[in-house]
This record gives structure tokens, C-alpha cells and sequence, in this order.
């Protein structure tokens, strides 16, 4: 949490985990059954309602926190609201990366009392990320999309059937391409207002396991120099590209 893996961002703060999703090659899936269960829960805090879960205290797990109790099942851990208030260094903070906290099944009131964290914290620049970016464009019609300096919205492409961000509902748009699983005919206007490109490839050995090809990654770099927009490749493509052929901006 303090310090993330992940080479865009300083930390990873995970008030709400859980995905319904289904994709088969989802790390944060493969995390949170590695680490599921609990030994000890407070009933009293806990609730469920249509196969949400909802903490006001840890669960326990071997004398520790529980990160994971209900394994990947949608869970708004909400003892972790007041994190970012401790981090007195400014930070850049991928919000939610073991879960989609604007997929269909997170209720708004979760989605709200996250912003309102934010919000509590404003030294922080905070990365949202989704599959399901008409989520976006709900909460912005109905005045619930906080427009931020320091809050930026992103859209996951994993190929060309993805759903992608609906229209210019905010500045500080971003889009996440990975894992990139085949070549995607990108052109002038594909990535929309979008300021920021990241790409990277699939991680681990799962069978089935797709390897971009170069000429892929080019394409996708080529439609993000069209309209300005900065390129981030991801760690994992350097075996495909190279060193000298990688692209580590950042739009802020």
C-alpha cells in the first residue's frame, strides 16, 4: 500500500476490493484468493446485502488484518477511508487496484464516501481506473464526478471491443492498455480527449497468455502522438521493445 509495484504510481489505497468482472487474466483476482479468510470478524460491523459486503472494523486473520476476508466478493473496507489523510507527502495514489469501484454492482454511496476521502486528502493526486466508464458519465450527469486537478479518470482497453470513456464529461482523462491482447486498429481520434496512454503487456504464466507484438505497441504509440496525448509503457514490454524504445511520460 505505502509503496506500489505498480511503475505509475507511489502508492495503492484499496477502500473498496472485489470485481465481478470475471477477466482470465486478472492479477488482483489471483492476490486476493492467495490471501482470502478470516479468523475473526466483528458481527455487528458487518453487512451484506445482494452479495456486498460492507466493514466498518478489520476482519482478522491470524493476528493481523484480514485484507481479503470474503476472497474477490465486492468489499467496501471502510475502516481505510481516513489513509490518505496520513500520508502528509504528496503522493500519486492508484485508487482501488484490486477492484472496479465503478462497476455496476458498486452501489454510489460507496463511490461517494471514496471521492469524499479524497477530498479530505487534497495533497494527492488520485488515479481512477474502470471497465465500465458509462459509470463515469452517470455520476457527471448527476453532479456526483468530482472535477479535480488532482483526481484523474481512466478507462481500461484490453482490445477493440472494450467499452471506452463516453465523451469529455471531465478533464484529466486517461486510458490503461493492458494487458494489450491483439493489435487494436487504432487511428486519429481512437483515444478521444483522452491525456494520457499507458500500455503494458500480460504478467505471470497463465496458459493461454498473450505476447504483444511490436508493431502493435507503435500503432497504439502513433495514435497517442496524434493528439498529444503522453505514452507510459509498463516494465513488461521491455523484452518487445527494448530500453532505448521506451516511453515513460507522464501528462501532469
Amino acid at each position: 500500500m505505502n509503496k506500489s509495484k505498480i511503475e505509475w504510481c507511489d502508492s495503492t489505497w484499496n477502500p473498496v476490493t472485489g470485481c465481478l468482472h470475471e477477466c482470465e487474466y486478472c492479477y488482483a483476482r489471483r492476490i486476493a484468493n492467495r490471501f482470502k479468510g478470516y479468523d475473526k470478524i466483528t458481527l455487528p460491523d458487518l453487512s451484506i446485502s445482494k452479495g456486498l459486503n460492507v466493514l466498518e472494523v478489520p476482519a482478522v486473520k491470524n493476528g493481523g488484518v484480514a485484507p481479503y476476508p470474503f476472497d474477490f466478493k465486492p468489499t467496501f473496507h471502510k475502516y481505510l477511508l481516513d489513509k490518505p489523510q496520513s500520508w502528509k507527502k504528496p503522493r500519486t495514489v492508484f485508487v482501488c487496484s484490486m477492484a472496479d469501484l465503478f462497476g455496476e454492482w458498486v452501489p454510489d454511496s460507496w463511490i461517494e464516501e471514496v471521492f469524499a476521502a479524497c477530498e479530505k486528502a487534497p495533497q494527492h493526486r488520485y488515479l481512477f481506473l474502470t471497465k465500465n466508464p458509462q459509470r463515469y458519465g452517470e455520476l457527471a450527469r448527476a453532479g456526483k464526478l468530482p472535477k479535480k486537478d488532482n483526481m484523474w479518470y481512466g478507462s481500461t482497453l484490453d482490445s477493440m471491443r472494450a467499452k471506452r470513456y463516453p465523451g469529455r464529461l471531465s478533464d484529466n482523462t486517461f486510458v490503461s492498455i493492458e494487458p494489450l491482447t491483439e493489435y487494436m486498429d487504432v487511428g486519429l481520434g481512437s483515444f478521444g480527449s483522452a491525456e494520457w496512454v499507458i500500455i503494458g503487456a500480460e504478467t505471470g504464466n497463465r496458459k493461454g497468455k498473450v505476447t504483444p507484438e511490436k508493431e502493435w505497441i507503435d500503432k497504439i504509440c502513433e495514435a497517442a502522438d496524434i493528439t498529444h496525448a503522453a505514452v507510459f509503457m509498463k516494465d513488461s514490454l521491455l523484452p518487445i521493445v527494448g530500453e532505448a524504445n521506451m516511453r515513460r511520460e507522464f501528462p501532469w
